[in-house]
Order: structure tokens, then C-alpha cells, then sequence
């Protein structure tokens, strides 16, 4: 019966095939373009893919302001958000480096480089090690200059990059092999060590996993390394003792703690030397998040299938999903965008209401930390076993913190996850606060309830951070948090 009713329709499909499918009767032939070897301008790519070129392009383009609540980008007006006025918090955890000078709210993929060039110098005070992200001339500058690469000033090994591209971001090559577009990893010196680290056979890599890998050559946390006059000599990232689908937190913050080469700077507010953590959007969404165990890479978000005349193809202007109207959710849920977007909103909301309480918990206990040190400066004795216990306790919470504060989805490439974690955040950062008060109680001094955390003073210890300083970029205040202030 089954092989009846199934004759009838294969007959039909085979008729729409071959009749509604018909080519024209006179073809124009194909003439492919060669692309050279090491071919670094997308324009020379883009005679070959005139539409993934032009969407490519469309990343300097702003997008249309309110789409997305934390995540604006920059509007027609040129305007950037200044993340430090957003969450005042991180003026202070920060104070003592670069990113608590100036941090922006990411633009396009467009900008990547030139938002470098334009930002504050303390945030490129590393060196050319700073460009490996930045730019598709890194792995060829690294291979060539080897230490002088991560060590010499930023401008000077930006200056090693032909003069028409010293502002050109990522790049056609960064993702594809040139001889027949296939995905390829370009960063063997930095995703290439991760995944020997964690034991990936990329032979057996499919293509749906190299869709998500080709983006965490960039979109991932890494430490930078030190020699002994704090000169930058290399690059990691921290999955040591990680494994596939599994590079967790805990592990990662165990990895920069007993690491010795990786104190990229001294925070003021304690004086503890610190390693960073950036963006670690790879890390978060690849551990068991729901996208990931169905098996959704970061293209199938981030570059969904668009149709361009009658060319269907990933829309090369990565853009969040909310950006895009939910098109790229809508590929399997069949709710309407608005419903969508509420529950993204809604996700985003209470991650950033855990991450306020986690960042102003850790904060606070900075401070305590600060008075301990100073009751010690002026001869005091604290108990050095509360105080040991506290800056472990702090350590931890501080870096939760930083972890979610820096990953770019707000929560949502994995919101139990992202709660998990804030939620420890905010266990360890009482536990600090706690001991702290007790060695503070037991050294005479009376702790008030509620510390003061001097955010204005932060706020403007950024070097009287000028908010129009950048040419042509108004730096803005999203929420009025620094007139307040």
C-alpha cells in the first residue's frame, strides 16, 4: 500500500524537475576567478563572490537603532556605547589598565581594527599581540616576526601591514581556503593549540563544527604571556585540562590562576596582579547549551541563508539575531518575531540583573580588601587566614564576573549556564565580604553595612575620559548612569 501511494509522488517531483527546472536553452559559461595564495583583499575575492562580497560589506553599516537592548552597536550617527557608564561597576574592577579607561560596546565586523586605531592607547599598551584578532595579517606577521610580533609596539607592527589595509579587518581569508572556499582555520598559533590542548582530531572536524570553529579562532577568551619585564612573548587559550563540549569556567579561571606568566596587569583597587578575560562566547555557548547539544552552529545565528536575486547564500553581514528581525530563529521556530525577540529580551534581562548583583557584590569587597591593606600599610595586623580565605573567595567571584561581563550574547548563547555562574559569582564575592568583615572586626575596626564604592571617582579617574575624543565617534552614556553619578 505505502509503495502505491509513494509511486504517484516521486512521478510528480520527477515532473517538476524536469520541467519547472528547466535551464535556458543558451547558457553563458561559467569563468571562475583564481584567487593567488595568500590573497588578503576581499575585493579580489569578491570578483569571484560578488554576493558574499557585497553582504561582507554591509558589516560598516549600522544597524537600525532598539533592535537589540544590550547589545546597540553604533547608529547612523556614528555613535558607540561606553560600556564603563553601562555598568559602573567595572570602572572600579577594572581601574589600574586599559579597560577601565575605555570600553565600548562592539561594532561591526567592519570596525574591528579601526576601532583600535581609534581607542584609547592604554588598550593597546600589549603590543602588536593585540592585532591577532584584528586583522588577517596576523598569522603571516607572526610566522615572519615571531617575538617581535607579540612584543613590539602596536603601531609599529601595525605599520607592517601594507598601507591600504592597515584598517581592514576580518577577511575572506581568515575563514576560507582559497582554492575552493572550504572553511579553514588560520589561527594555527592560537585556535590550533587549543584544540591539540583538548585533544580535537581536526581531520574528523564536520563542516557544522568547523561553521562554529572558524568563529572562536576570535570569538573566544585568551591570556596573553609575559616575560620577566613584562614584554608580551605569546598567546593562549586557557582549556588546558577541557575537553570537547567541556571547557568550563572552573577549569579556565583554575588555568589563569596557576599560570605565572599571564599577570597582564596590577588592579588598583586591591593591587593583586591579574590575568583577563575576554569574550569567551565559544566557551559559554559550547558547553551543553541547547543550541549547541541540537547541533546549531554560531553560522546558522549569526549568517543564516538569505536570498540575494536568485542566489541563496549565508548572509555575510554577521549580525545578531535580533538585528535581523529573528530571521535566523524562524529557520525552526515557528513563533512569530516579536515572540521571539521577547524571550531573548527576557533572558538578557535577568542575566544582567544577576550580573549587576554579582559585579556590585565582587566590588564591594574590593573595597574591604583596599581598607584591609591599608589598616596593614599603617602597622595594623589582620588575621592573615581570614585574609588568605577572602582573596581566594574574591579571586573567584571577580573572575565569574568578568567572564559573563565580557561574553557578547548577555546570557543567551547559554542562560543556565550564564546563571549558574553569576550565581556562584555572588556566593564567592559574601564569602570574601564575610571573611573580610570578620578579620576587619577582629583588628578593631567597625564595618559599616553598606560600603562605599566611590564610582564616581572611578568613573573619573579614567583619565577624564573624553566622550568625543575618538575622530568622528560620539562615545555614548545609554542610561544616563554617569550624570547620575
Amino acid at each position: 500500500m505505502k509503495k502505491r501511494l509513494l509511486w504517484p509522488l516521486a512521478l510528480a517531483t520527477v515532473a517538476i524537475m524536469a520541467g519547472g527546472c528547466q535551464p535556458p536553452e543558451k547558457t553563458e559559461a561559467v569563468r571562475p576567478v583564481k584567487i593567488a595564495d595568500g590573497e588578503m583583499d576581499p575585493g579580489e575575492w569578491g570578483k569571484a563572490y560578488p554576493v558574499h562580497y557585497d553582504l561582507w560589506k554591509k558589516t560598516a553599516e549600522p544597524t537600525e537603532p532598539g533592535k537589540s537592548k544590550y547589545k546597540p552597536g553604533f547608529d547612523a550617527d556614528n555613535v558607540t556605547y561606553d560600556k564603563l557608564s553601562e555598568y559602573p561597576f567595572m570602572a572600579l574592577l577594572f581601574n589600574g589598565w586599559g579597560f577601565g579607561v575605555e570600553y565600548n560596546e562592539p561594532r561591526g565586523h567592519a570596525y574591528m581594527l579601526k576601532d583600535q586605531v581609534d581607542i584609547d592607547p592604554s588598550r593597546i599598551g600589549a603590543g602588536g599581540v593585540c592585532l591577532t584578532c584584528k586583522t588577517p595579517y596576523a598569522p603571516k606577521l607572526e610566522a615572519e616576526k615571531g617575538l617581535d610580533y607579540y612584543m613590539k609596539p602596536w603601531d609599529e607592527v601595525r605599520h607592517m601591514i601594507p598601507e591600504q589595509h592597515q584598517e581592514l579587518g576580518v577577511a575572506c581569508i581568515d575563514c576560507h581556503d582559497n582554492k575552493d572556499m572550504s572553511l579553514k582555520l588560520s589561527r594555527e598559533f592560537t585556535l590550533g593549540k587549543a584544540l591539540d590542548a583538548i585533544k580535537v582530531d581536526r581531520s574528523k572536524l564536520t563542516h557544522q563544527e568547523m561553521r562554529s570553529l572558524v568563529c572562536a579562532q576570535c570569538h573566544v577568551t585568551y591570556s596573553i604571556n609575559k616575560d620577566e619585564n613584562k614584554k608580551s612573548v605569546g598567546i593562549y587559550f586557557p582549556w588546558q585540562g577541557s575537553s570537547w563540549g567541556d571547557i568550563s569556567v572552573e577549569n579556565i579561571i583554575k588555568q589563569l590562576r596557576e599560570d605565572k606568566t599571564n599577570k597582564e596587569w596590577k588592579q588598583k583597587v586591591t593591587g593583586y596582579p591579574m590575568p583577563f578575560m575576554r569574550h569567551a562566547e565559544f566557551e559559554l555557548y559550547s558547553r551543553k547549551s541547547v543550541h549547541w547539544m541540537a547541533g546549531a552552529s554560531c553560522a546558522d545565528c549569526h549568517m543564516p541563508y538569505t536570498k540575494v536575486g536568485s542566489a541563496k547564500v549565508s548572509d555575510h553581514r554577521v549580525m545578531s539575531p535580533l538585528k535581523n528581525d529573528m530571521k535566523a530563529c524562524q529557520q525552526c521556530h515557528t513563533e512569530t518575531p516579536e515572540w521571539l525577540r521577547e524571550q531573548v529580551i527576557a533572558i538578557q534581562d535577568r542575566t544582567v540583573s544577576m550580573m549587576n548583583r554579582a559585579g556590585y557584590a565582587t566590588a564591594a569587597a574590593a573595597k574591604l580588601i583596599e581598607k584591609v591593606h591599608q589598616l596593614q600599610e599603617a602597622g595594623t595586623e589582620v588575621d592573615k587566614t581570614l585574609y588568605e580565605a577572602a582573596k581566594d573567595a574574591y579571586m573567584e567571584a571577580f573572575f565569574r564576573t568578568l567572564y559573563i561581563g565580557g561574553e557578547n550574547s548577555t546570557g543567551f548563547h547559554n542562560p543556565t549556564e550564564a546563571m549558574r555562574i553569576l550565581g556562584d559569582g555572588i556566593a564567592f564575592a559574601a564569602k570574601a565580604d564575610g571573611l573580610l568583615r570578620q578579620a576587619l572586626t577582629k583588628a578593631g575596626q567597625d564595618v559599616p553595612m553598606t560600603i562605599d564604592l566611590e564610582l564616581d571617582k572611578y568613573l573619573n579617574e579614567r583619565g577624564k575620559k573624553k566622550l568625543n575624543r575618538q575622530p568622528g565617534v560620539e562615545v555614548k552614556d545609554p542610561f544616563g548612569v554617569q550624570s547620575k553619578l
